[in-house]
């Protein structure tokens, strides 16, 4: 195959997934896919081996879904699948991580023979069971799960399956919905390879393929040659639901790979905060490859060469049937204590710890509104998204309010106030809340929400960084610990724990501040242009300026 093929069929592939992307979000019925992007897209070869994915996506989605595609092929292998064959699955454990996250993989075929694959994965707001929470104490609670099985067969939709789907959720429209827009944009996808395939002469994928995965492997490789050798350890301190965790891992480089181990992880909880391998697979090679190859493409061949072990059992490895539905709460956070170990390598390439997980809380009706015959239309369910602030940057301030690692978008308040009965009354960055340093981390920010008609509401929390807040390095501070709770007309204030539901009494206010981001080096060194610069802008405070950052 001649280089300029190569080319063209890479630059090709990378704009298909980018508009089977695109589709999705454009199709989608869910608000966290239209709004926020919370989904990701990629093309695979005949082996299952994810070629390319687009840049729209979260790393637990797109790194998780790499692994996943191999799985439908053992269940369903290419010599039994015909065209207008469509699989899915929402198996934690199969899939993407919890039940709310629904995978759709579609064979592409060329005169009855298989080409390639292309698999999506969004998150479908409901799928039963207590609701998304992390207050379950298994997965049967959690809603209805979903073996790896045929939405379509042969293009004849399963009305089996799709009738016990919209028995078993409170929104079957968006369900279903939702099923279609993954479908829909795989079928672009599928479309748009094979008009390719007649543009370049190309007969399938596989030459192109092996080329593609090999330059992105080698590539790592090389990046990985040019690391020290050794083992580095780190450790953090998270909340956990109940009582605090510990997330440890031993990162080892050697010739040919680097391998993650989280060997000391604190055990499995009771609660839906527990993680299946998968999704921590894909968020601890994501903290590799953030520093590591980070511009090598993101396929089978360069994840190829990081390797992810936990122990069965810890928190970060949980076997079935354990709750895993805020399996983000944990899994989010990572990539944190990757780079913690890859700063002993890479001491001037890696951020300060962040608030890491998303802050995406559920908000809901009461069932004591939803029981008022007067108050029917105070029916809703909605989950926004918040973010904190990132860790300081190696010669560079952290990021405010910006979703690292998920790059989940915030979803804007208009949205969320068209689609509740809720008023978003304050969302602004929280002064002093980025750790101070040479480099200062990202700030956080506090959002004040009320019932409209000054009823009640629930909230259902999967929050983190509220006891241990995100670290600094080199001598930078902390950023400020997350904080929530209740209060009315200015009174008394009620604090709230960071994961779990709660009921938001009538009148009341509900108040969230998202985490700030740790430092790096010593606040002093900091320049006195740049604190001016903060002071002006309202992002420190004047005694923060004189009592840390002694100017």
């Amino acid at each position: 195959m001649n280089e300029l093929t190569i080319q063209l069929g890479w630059n090709r592939l990378l704009a298909i997934v980018e508009e089977q992307a695109q589709v999705l979000m454009r199709t989608a019925f869910s608000t966290v896919v239209r709004e926020a992007g919370d989904l990701s897209a990629g093309v695979f070869n005949r082996a299952g081996d994810m070629l390319a994915q687009a840049v729209t996506g979260t790393p637990g989605h797109v790194n998780s879904m790499a692994d996943a595609v191999r799985k439908f092929l053992v269940a369903y292998p290419l010599a039994g699948l015909v065209p207008g064959d469509v699989l899915i699955t929402n198996d934690p454990w199969d899939g993407t991580g919890h039940l709310n996250d629904f995978t759709v993989v579609t064979p592409v075929f060329v005169a009855a023979k298989c080409v390639g694959l292309f698999a999506s994965t969004s998150h479908i707001a409901d799928v039963g069971g207590r609701g998304f929470g992390p207050d379950a104490n298994d997965v049967f609670e959690e809603g209805i799960r979903i073996p790896i099985t045929h939405l379509f067969r042969a293009g004849v939709r399963d009305e089996t399956l799709m009738s016990l789907l919209k028995a078993n959720v409170r929104d079957p429209i968006v369900m279903e919905g939702d099923l279609y827009s993954l479908t829909a944009c795989n079928d672009t996808g599928a479309a748009a390879l094979l008009e390719m395939l007649v543009d370049l002469e190309l007969q399938n994928l596989e030459d192109l393929g092996a080329v593609i995965l090999q330059r992105s492997k080698s590539a790592m490789l090389q990046k990985i040659a040019e690391l020290p050798q050794g083992s580095f350890d780190y450790s953090m301190r998270i909340d956990g639901y109940d009582e605090p965790l510990n997330l440890c891992a031993q990162l080892t480089v050697t010739e040919n790979s680097i391998e993650v181990d989280f060997a000391g992880t604190s055990p499995v909880s009771s609660k839906g905060i527990n993680v299946p391998l998968s999704y921590t697979q894909a968020y601890a090679s994501f903290g590799v490859r953030c520093v590591v190859g980070n511009e090598v493409p993101n396929n089978a061949g360069s994840l190829g060469v990081v390797e992810v072990r936990a122990p069965e059992g810890c928190i970060v490895n949980a076997l079935p049937p354990r709750a895993v539905s805020a399996r983000h709460a944990i899994g989010q956070m990572l990539p944190d204590v990757v780079l913690g170990c890859l700063q002993q390598v890479l001491p001037n390439e890696v951020p300060a710890e962040g608030a890491s997980c998303i802050w995406n809380p559920v908000f809901m009706h009461s069932m004591s509104q939803a029981s008022n015959e007067n108050a029917t239309d105070q029916e809703f369910v909605i989950n926004p998204i918040f973010n904190g602030g990132t860790g300081a940057r190696p010669g560079k301030d952290g990021l405010s309010t910006t979703a690292f690692p998920s790059g989940v978008r915030t979803t804007s308040s208009e949205v969320n106030e068209a689609t509740s009965p809720l008023i978003i009354w304050q969302k602004e960055y929280t002064a002093d809340s980025g750790g101070a340093g040479k480099c200062r981390g990202g700030l956080g920010q506090t959002i004040s929400v009320e019932h409209r008609q000054g009823s009640s509401f629930v909230i259902s929390k999967m929050f983190d960084r509220i006891k241990y807040p995100a670290r600094g390095r080199q001598g930078g501070e902390a950023g400020s610990a997350g904080r929530v709770y209740t209060q009315q007309d200015g009174g008394v204030r009620h604090e709230l724990g960071a994961k779990g539901r709660d009921l938001v009494p009538p009148g009341h206010r509900l108040v969230m501040q998202t985490p700030g981001g740790g430092g790096i080096g010593d606040p002093s060194k900091r320049s006195s242009d740049q604190v001016s610069a903060d002071l002006q802008a309202g992002i420190i405070s004047a005694n923060e300026a004189v009592d840390t950052y002694k100017k």
